[in-house]
Protein backbone atom coordinates (compact mmCIF):
# COMPACT_ATOMS: atom_id res chain seq x y z
CA UNK A 1 0.00 0.00 0.00
CA UNK A 2 1.21 3.50 -0.82
CA UNK A 3 1.07 5.74 2.24
CA UNK A 4 0.56 9.49 1.82
CA UNK A 5 1.70 12.48 3.86
CA UNK A 6 -0.38 12.96 7.03
CA UNK A 7 -1.46 9.30 7.16
CA UNK A 8 -0.98 7.70 10.59
CA UNK A 9 0.79 4.36 10.95
CA UNK A 10 1.20 1.77 13.71
CA UNK A 11 4.09 -0.69 13.64
CA UNK A 12 4.33 -4.25 14.86
CA UNK A 13 7.43 -3.52 16.96
CA UNK A 14 9.22 -0.40 18.26
CA UNK A 15 12.52 -1.11 16.54
CA UNK A 16 10.82 -0.88 13.14
CA UNK A 17 11.02 2.90 13.58
CA UNK A 18 14.49 4.25 12.94
CA UNK A 19 14.81 7.79 14.28
CA UNK A 20 17.52 10.13 13.07
CA UNK A 21 20.04 9.99 15.90
CA UNK A 22 19.57 8.46 19.34
CA UNK A 23 16.12 7.11 20.22
CA UNK A 24 14.45 9.79 22.39
CA UNK A 25 13.45 8.84 25.92
CA UNK A 26 10.02 10.44 25.51
CA UNK A 27 8.99 8.17 22.62
CA UNK A 28 5.57 6.75 23.44
CA UNK A 29 3.47 3.99 21.94
CA UNK A 30 1.59 6.12 19.45
CA UNK A 31 1.03 6.32 15.70
CA UNK A 32 3.71 7.71 13.42
CA UNK A 33 2.88 10.46 10.94
CA UNK A 34 3.91 10.01 7.31
CA UNK A 35 6.20 12.82 6.15
CA UNK A 36 6.65 14.22 2.65
CA UNK A 37 10.08 12.97 1.65
CA UNK A 38 11.58 10.65 -0.95
CA UNK A 39 12.61 7.30 0.54
CA UNK A 40 13.53 3.77 -0.60
CA UNK A 41 10.58 1.53 -1.46
CA UNK A 42 10.98 -0.54 1.71
CA UNK A 43 10.92 2.50 4.00
CA UNK A 44 8.34 5.15 4.85
CA UNK A 45 9.43 8.63 5.97
CA UNK A 46 7.64 9.29 9.25
CA UNK A 47 7.68 11.55 12.25
CA UNK A 48 7.13 10.65 15.89
CA UNK A 49 5.62 12.94 18.47
CA UNK A 50 5.18 12.81 22.21
CA UNK A 51 2.84 14.73 24.47
CA UNK A 52 4.61 18.11 24.14
CA UNK A 53 5.43 20.32 21.17
CA UNK A 54 9.17 19.90 21.69
CA UNK A 55 8.89 16.10 21.67
CA UNK A 56 9.12 15.37 17.96
CA UNK A 57 11.63 13.62 15.77
CA UNK A 58 11.89 12.45 12.18
CA UNK A 59 12.92 9.04 10.96
CA UNK A 60 11.89 6.07 8.82
CA UNK A 61 9.65 3.06 9.32
CA UNK A 62 10.03 -0.33 7.69
CA UNK A 63 7.09 -0.58 5.31
CA UNK A 64 6.61 -4.28 6.05
CA UNK A 65 6.17 -3.56 9.77
CA UNK A 66 3.03 -1.44 9.34
CA UNK A 67 0.07 -3.22 10.95
CA UNK A 68 -2.49 -0.42 10.97
CA UNK A 69 -3.07 2.61 8.77
CA UNK A 70 -5.49 5.51 9.33
CA UNK A 71 -5.95 8.37 6.89
CA UNK A 72 -7.32 11.87 7.62
CA UNK A 73 -10.41 10.99 5.56
CA UNK A 74 -11.08 8.00 7.81
CA UNK A 75 -10.86 10.25 10.87
CA UNK A 76 -13.35 12.80 9.60
CA UNK A 77 -15.80 10.04 8.69
CA UNK A 78 -15.57 8.86 12.28
CA UNK A 79 -16.42 12.37 13.49
CA UNK A 80 -19.25 12.83 10.98
CA UNK A 81 -20.81 9.48 11.89
CA UNK A 82 -20.44 9.75 15.68
CA UNK A 83 -20.12 13.44 16.56
CA UNK A 84 -21.87 13.01 19.91
CA UNK A 85 -18.91 10.96 21.11
CA UNK A 86 -16.70 14.05 20.94
CA UNK A 87 -19.18 16.63 22.25
CA UNK A 88 -17.72 16.79 25.76
CA UNK A 89 -14.22 17.39 24.39
CA UNK A 90 -15.57 20.14 22.14
CA UNK A 91 -16.75 22.08 25.21
CA UNK A 92 -13.13 22.55 26.31
CA UNK A 93 -11.31 22.41 22.97
CA UNK A 94 -12.31 24.93 20.27
CA UNK A 95 -10.36 22.96 17.65
CA UNK A 96 -12.58 19.92 18.24
CA UNK A 97 -15.69 22.10 18.21
CA UNK A 98 -14.57 23.51 14.87
CA UNK A 99 -14.11 20.04 13.40
CA UNK A 100 -17.55 18.92 14.58
CA UNK A 101 -19.11 21.99 12.95
CA UNK A 102 -17.17 21.67 9.71
CA UNK A 103 -17.40 17.89 9.18
CA UNK A 104 -20.89 17.88 7.58
CA UNK A 105 -20.03 20.88 5.40
CA UNK A 106 -16.88 19.22 4.15
CA UNK A 107 -18.77 15.98 3.52
CA UNK A 108 -21.29 17.90 1.41
CA UNK A 109 -18.47 19.14 -0.82
CA UNK A 110 -17.61 15.55 -1.71
CA UNK A 111 -13.89 16.07 -1.17
CA UNK A 112 -11.39 13.62 0.25
CA UNK A 113 -10.23 15.50 3.32
CA UNK A 114 -9.68 15.25 7.04
CA UNK A 115 -7.88 16.51 10.14
CA UNK A 116 -4.12 16.40 10.48
CA UNK A 117 -1.74 17.85 13.09
CA UNK A 118 -2.68 17.66 16.73
CA UNK A 119 -6.39 17.06 16.18
CA UNK A 120 -5.79 14.14 13.82
CA UNK A 121 -3.24 12.67 16.21
CA UNK A 122 -5.63 13.05 19.15
CA UNK A 123 -8.48 11.39 17.29
CA UNK A 124 -6.29 8.46 16.29
CA UNK A 125 -4.40 7.94 19.55
CA UNK A 126 -6.52 9.42 22.34
CA UNK A 127 -3.37 10.97 23.82
CA UNK A 128 -3.80 14.38 25.56
CA UNK A 129 -1.92 16.52 23.03
CA UNK A 130 -4.56 19.26 22.59
CA UNK A 131 -5.04 22.52 24.50
CA UNK A 132 -7.68 25.28 24.23
CA UNK A 133 -5.20 27.17 22.02
CA UNK A 134 -4.65 24.32 19.53
CA UNK A 135 -5.21 24.97 15.83
CA UNK A 136 -7.29 22.82 13.49
CA UNK A 137 -5.28 21.60 10.49
CA UNK A 138 -7.04 19.99 7.53
CA UNK A 139 -5.75 18.39 4.36
CA UNK A 140 -7.76 18.19 1.15
CA UNK A 141 -6.61 15.57 -1.36
CA UNK A 142 -7.08 17.15 -4.78
CA UNK A 143 -5.13 15.47 -7.60
CA UNK A 144 -7.41 17.27 -10.07
CA UNK A 145 -7.72 21.05 -10.17
CA UNK A 146 -10.36 22.34 -7.76
CA UNK A 147 -13.11 24.53 -9.11
CA UNK A 148 -12.66 28.20 -8.08
CA UNK A 149 -16.05 28.09 -6.37
CA UNK A 150 -14.89 25.19 -4.18
CA UNK A 151 -11.69 27.08 -3.38
CA UNK A 152 -13.84 30.01 -2.28
CA UNK A 153 -16.06 27.84 -0.07
CA UNK A 154 -13.06 26.23 1.60
CA UNK A 155 -11.37 29.57 2.17
CA UNK A 156 -14.55 31.02 3.70
CA UNK A 157 -14.64 28.26 6.34
CA UNK A 158 -12.02 30.19 8.31
CA UNK A 159 -14.30 33.19 8.86
CA UNK A 160 -16.40 31.78 11.69
CA UNK A 161 -14.17 28.98 12.98
CA UNK A 162 -13.69 29.15 16.77
CA UNK A 163 -9.95 28.55 16.37
CA UNK A 164 -7.22 29.10 13.82
CA UNK A 165 -7.97 26.95 10.77
CA UNK A 166 -5.23 25.94 8.34
CA UNK A 167 -6.11 24.01 5.18
CA UNK A 168 -3.51 22.35 3.00
CA UNK A 169 -4.28 21.20 -0.52
CA UNK A 170 -2.45 18.02 -1.55
CA UNK A 171 -2.15 17.54 -5.31
CA UNK A 172 -0.45 14.17 -5.00
CA UNK A 173 2.84 15.76 -6.05
CA UNK A 174 2.99 18.29 -3.24
CA UNK A 175 1.04 20.30 -0.72
CA UNK A 176 0.35 24.03 -0.48
CA UNK A 177 -1.53 26.39 1.81
CA UNK A 178 -5.05 27.11 0.61
CA UNK A 179 -4.96 30.64 2.05
CA UNK A 180 -1.84 31.51 0.06
CA UNK A 181 -3.47 30.31 -3.17
CA UNK A 182 -6.93 31.77 -2.53
CA UNK A 183 -5.59 35.20 -1.66
CA UNK A 184 -3.91 35.50 -5.07
CA UNK A 185 -0.28 35.56 -4.02
CA UNK A 186 0.78 34.90 -7.63
CA UNK A 187 3.02 31.99 -6.69
CA UNK A 188 2.62 29.49 -3.88
CA UNK A 189 5.10 27.38 -1.96
CA UNK A 190 4.55 23.77 -2.98
CA UNK A 191 6.09 21.28 -0.57
CA UNK A 192 7.20 18.20 -2.50
CA UNK A 193 9.06 15.02 -1.60
CA UNK A 194 12.19 16.60 -3.09
CA UNK A 195 11.89 19.92 -1.29
CA UNK A 196 9.81 23.12 -1.53
CA UNK A 197 9.38 24.98 -4.83
CA UNK A 198 7.67 28.26 -5.72
CA UNK A 199 5.11 27.71 -8.48
CA UNK A 200 2.40 29.71 -10.19
CA UNK A 201 0.21 26.66 -10.79
CA UNK A 202 0.56 23.85 -8.24
CA UNK A 203 -1.47 21.44 -10.36
CA UNK A 204 0.85 21.86 -13.33
CA UNK A 205 3.81 20.43 -11.44
CA UNK A 206 4.69 16.84 -12.33
CA UNK A 207 6.64 14.30 -10.34
CA UNK A 208 9.70 14.83 -12.56
CA UNK A 209 9.95 18.43 -11.31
Amino acid sequence: MAFRPHDLLWLDRPDAFMPAGERPVWLVHAPLVVRREAAPADQVPVGARGLRRNERCAGYARAGAVVRHVSPAMLIRRVADDGARFASAADALPCVAALLALAPRLKALGLECGPTGGVGFWLASGLPVLTPASDLDLVVRAPARLDPAVIGVLHALREHAPCRLDIQIDTGVGGFALSEYAEGAGRVLLKTAHGPVLVADPWAVREAA
